[in-house]
């Protein structure tokens, strides 16, 4: 097969393509589609950026095609299980544009954003539903959705899923799935759990795999430098000033290390944003809007980035922190020399991080090649400008919206958590049924309240 034409693929789906200049099919792609095709169930291990995407949906697009049926409400004819938000829209807007000149109805669900528009975007059903699990369940479990109509179940990044703890969600969605489909199962890793749970969710698979488990794509130029912790941002600073940099991810390991980079930056000057779990979700698409446009050139993530950022151009990765779980270091420095380009990936590393990267190089079978520091790094250091001092007000950045409002409503009758009900911080009643309850009874005028102490205090 050298060419999307040669898989059969409806008419439709090769003008889309062709509308996207797509003519070549990468390994996976070439591997996967012929057995979809013939309604396989599939078990992929293949890196990010390799092509899955289109792998899995452009036979089951094909499918959906030519055996058409009308989708009963509340229901899809094909479900994408995705670990992360942005994830979960990359692949919906990939179905969008393969999709293009046909009928199909795609949809994305994950939380983040109010279930209302979900649930009304669910009620006549779609044919394509994405979504991660939290938010699939809380559907299902507003009676929104049901999955017995589900041909295809397409089950995407299933080691991330495993890390993020989802096995009992997914154990659970696997129940309510109807017993005749065809399953699809993608891994960029297979340990021995991800083995285990395949088994549980696919019969009689097909297996297919472009790279060996756990390795790096052999276009990243890796890089290392052994920094003190407290050194890190003057390195930062210094590989930014001396790099070409075209687009640099910057992986943390927690949120307030990632926000404390961008404070560190911003004082210098550089412009960069930061996506991580804390951010809201309105939040964490204009940053990948920003940084997809050109608008930045940094983007500074933890490890829930990692994978789902599908943005061209990405010359540098940049590990501020090690990972301390080997293949979570194979997804991030995946995010450049994508579509075979080239990439560079720098690592900072801590005294105390040195095992993490010894475990690296033994799981990914290489060495990255040392980068000295600056030699006038010492300078730097002490040079180094102050970061800007976060916004005075913060509690609310990042939060959800609903539970926001919630929260909000909560001083206006809404429920209290057992013991906190009608209290305000001063230990006065507040406004929930307590509270009014309390009010009702309260003296009006001060006289009366002298009275009642004063018989209260002869009493």
């Amino acid at each position: 097969m050298t060419t999307f034409n040669d898989f059969g693929l409806h008419a439709d789906i090769n003008r889309a393509l062709a509308a996207k200049d797509y003519s070549v099919p990468t390994p996976i792609q070439t591997q996967a589609i012929p057995p979809l095709m013939k309604g396989r169930d599939l078990c992929g291990i293949a890196q990010t950026g390799t092509g899955k995407t289109a792998g899995f949906s452009l036979p089951s697009i094909h499918h959906l095609i030519t055996y058409p049926h009308k989708t009963n409400p509340r229901s899809c004819r094909m479900l994408v299980l995705a670990p992360t938000r942005e994830l979960a829209a990359q692949i919906a807007q990939s179905c969008r544009d393969y999709g293009r000149f046909t009928k199909l109805r795609v949809t994305t669900v994950f939380g983040g954003v109010p279930i209302n528009k979900q649930i009304r975007e669910l009620s006549q059903g779609v044919e394509i539903l994405v979504a991660t699990p939290g938010r699939l369940l809380d559907l299902i479990d507003q009676r929104a959705l049901r999955l017995d109509d589900v041909e295809i179940f397409v089950l995407d990044e299933a080691d991330q899923m495993m890390d993020m703890g989802f096995i009992h969600s997914l154990r659970r969605i696997a129940k309510l799935l109807p017993s005749r489909r065809q399953n699809l199962f993608f891994s960029a890793t297979m340990p021995k759990e991800i083995a285990h749970l395949a088994e549980q969710f696919l019969e009689d698979p097909v297996t297919v795999s472009v790279t060996p488990a756990a390795t790096t794509v052999e276009k990243i130029s890796q890089y290392a430098t052994f920094v003190e912790q407290k050194e890190k941002q003057a390195l930062l600073h210094a590989v930014i000033a001396s790099e070409d940099i075209d687009r640099a991810l910057i992986f943390t390991r927690t949120k307030h290390g990632a926000d404390r980079v961008v404070r560190h930056l911003a004082g210098a000057g550089i412009k960069a944003m930061a996506i991580h779990g804390n951010k809201s979700q309105s939040q964490r698409t204009h940053a990948l809007q920003a940084f997809r446009s050109g608008d930045i050139k940094l983007l500074v993530a933890t490890d829930i980035a990692a994978r789902g950022i599908d943005v061209s151009g990405v010359s540098h990765v940049i590990n501020f922190e090690i990972p301390n779980v080997p293949e979570q270091y194979v997804h991030r420095i995946g995010r450049t020399a994508r579509a075979g380009a080239e990439g560079k990936a720098i690592s900072f590393i801590a005294p105390d991080e040195r095992p993490y990267m010894r475990d690296i190089e033994r799981v990914t079978r290489s060495k990255s090649e040392p980068m000295p520091l600056p030699e006038n790094f010492n300078e730097l250091v002490r040079n180094l400008p102050k970061p800007v001092a976060p916004p005075r007000d913060t509690g609310s950045q990042g939060r959800d919206p609903n539970r926001q409002r919630q929260e909000a409503n909560r001083g206006r009758g809404g429920a209290k958590p057992q013991g906190e009900r009608g209290l305000r911080r001063d230990g006065a009643a507040g406004e929930g049924a307590e509270g009014q309850r309390k009010r009702r009874f309260r003296p009006r005028n001060k006289s009366v309240g002298a009275h009642k102490g004063a018989v209260k205090r002869v009493g």
